[in-house]
């Protein structure tokens, strides 16, 4: 297993729709291998391939003593939505705002073997399955926002001073990309907004 790069808002690949996953086998093990220990080491509650520079309908995730991986989801979502709680996303480091999301969710799809799987929940479970799904159609949180936090949010990424922060924040995560251990609390190298989704 290894530590991989998170990309950064701008790169291409995060705003292409991801390719379904059709070979099950050693490569996927270790792509949704290398994904899980590249989210523990961030601390983050969930990532998309795309994230890590791989166009796969891929995602990990751990959310309140729950964690796996969904190859291939499909969603299916509540008519109604939960309180707007602030999101935010290793692929936008430092920022985070409220989001629209239904309130409960349950996610279908396959394993690395290719067997069914299943999750549902409500809450940040739910939630993060959004996150990640969109992550895989090539949308982000911030495409979500409306008002006053969307142009907040696009002014702060347009802004100068952000570009350093970006570029600090993959700076530290650097120095664990390719390696098998992480190297002490995530949350003091990330600059991210809470636990960042993904």
């Amino acid at each position: 297993m290894a530590i991989l790069s998170i990309r950064i808002i701008g790169d291409p690949v995060l705003r292409t729709k991801a390719e379904p996953v059709t070979g099950f086998g050693p490569e996927l093990a270790k792509l949704v291998a290398d994904m899980d220990e590249t989210m523990e080491d961030v601390d983050g509650a969930g990532l998309a391939a795309p994230q890590i520079g791989v166009s796969l309908r891929v995602f990990t995730f751990r959310v309140g003593g729950q964690r796996g991986h969904v190859v291939n989801p499909v969603l299916e979502l509540s008519d109604d939505f939960q309180e707007d709680v602030a999101e935010g996303c290793l692929s936008i480091p430092a920022l985070g705002y409220p989001v629209r999301r239904r309130r409960w969710t349950r996610v279908t799809g396959q394993d690395i073997h290719g067997n069914p799987v299943e999750y549902e929940g409500d809450g940040m479970l739910a939630r993060c399955f959004q996150h990640e799904t969109d992550h895989l159609d090539g949308i982000l949180y911030i495409d979500h926002l409306t008002g006053e936090d969307r142009k907040n949010a696009l002014r702060s990424i347009r802004n100068a001073g952000y570009n350093e922060v970006a570029g600090e924040t993959q700076a530290q995560r650097a120095a664990n990309v390719g390696s098998g251990f992480s190297r002490g609390p995530a949350a003091a190298r990330t600059g991210s907004f809470g636990q960042p989704l993904a």
